[in-house]
Order: C-alpha cells, then structure tokens, then sequence
C-alpha cells in the first residue's frame, strides 16, 4: 500500500470513527441498548466512553499500517496529546448534529 494512501485511509477512518457515536444510539453501533419501551437513547458518558474507544481502535490501525509501510517510529506523549485533540477535532460534526441542531416536532 502506497504510504499516501494508508495515511488518508486512517484519516478517514478516524473521520467515521470519531463521529460513529454521534450517529448511532447503539454501542459501537452493534450492541443495542435495553429498553423500557422507550426508545434507547445513549448519555453522553456512553459516546465519550465510545469516543475514547474509537481513538485506540484507529490508533492500532495506524500503528499496523505503519508497521506494514515500513519502520514503526517511536512517539512520545506529545504525539498521543495532538492525535487525541486531533480526533476530537474530527468529532465535532457528530457532536454538532446529536446536541447543537435545532430539533423540530
């Protein structure tokens, strides 16, 4: 895989994945919530605790790709802090349409 192609695939994925809990009121959009015949609606500790989840699944899959296109370079906390806001960052679209959009009906 060429290396300009692995880093926009991460990129992407980050995109979906840091935006996945936003859209989807099940966890990890698979396992679904119970119900007490209401509609499951997911807290915002959920889709932060998703969210968390999510930014170590893509970091593992950086981190393979990376070892896949050559030498895997050691990071030090400085690059886990900006991937970490950078993330958040890419969740902000998510973040707007679940609690800043205006609800109608």
């Amino acid at each position: 895989m060429d290396i300009s192609l692995a880093s926009w695939f991460v990129i992407l994925l980050a995109l979906a994945a840091a935006n996945l809990p936003f859209f989807s009121e099940r966890l990890f959009a698979l396992i679904p919530l119970r119900s007490t015949g209401t509609p499951p609606v997911k807290s915002l500790w959920w889709r932060l605790l998703e969210l968390i989840v999510m930014y170590f699944v893509v970091g593992l899959f950086g981190r393979l790709i990376e070892g896949r296109t050559g030498d895997v370079f050691t990071q030090n906390w400085e690059f886990y802090a900006i991937g970490a806001v950078a993330f958040i960052v890419l969740a902000y679209p998510g973040f707007a349409y679940r609690y800043l959009r205006k609800q109608h009906g």
